[in-house]
């Protein structure tokens, strides 16, 4: 389930530079748990999805471990180890439980979160 791309109300969450690459971190936005991936290969891009673990019940996926599955980047829930897409949020082990995602953006050297 991705949000609205085209949104107006975008958040600056943190500096690139607060996220060590290839991690993720936590924020709160609107009273939801958000995780928020730095991902590096070569060029920085930024990744959100729910903080939530649908499998696990337990608000842990941004202390998830980073890392592909073939193509994806994945982030592999640090209790039950199933991996969710950072694109699309999907559960690859379990699809029924698979998370939102939101639109991200890196600007001025900030990440943005868009609601």
């Amino acid at each position: 389930m991705h949000r609205d791309i085209q949104t107006d109300n975008w958040i600056a969450v943190c500096n690139l530079d607060d996220i060590v690459p290839n991690t993720g971190v936590c924020a709160l936005l609107n009273n939801e748990q958000v995780a928020v991936f730095h991902v590096d290969d070569g060029s920085p891009r930024v990744f959100a999805i729910d903080n939530y673990d649908p499998n696990s019940e337990a608000s842990v996926l941004s202390r998830g471990l980073v890392g592909s599955l073939g193509e994806r980047i994945v982030v592999a829930s640090p209790i039950y180890k199933q991996h969710f897409d950072l694109q699309t949020g999907e559960c690859l082990e379990a699809p029924e439980n698979s998370v939102g995602t939101y639109p991200t953006r890196i600007d001025g050297g900030k990440v943005w979160v868009g609601l």
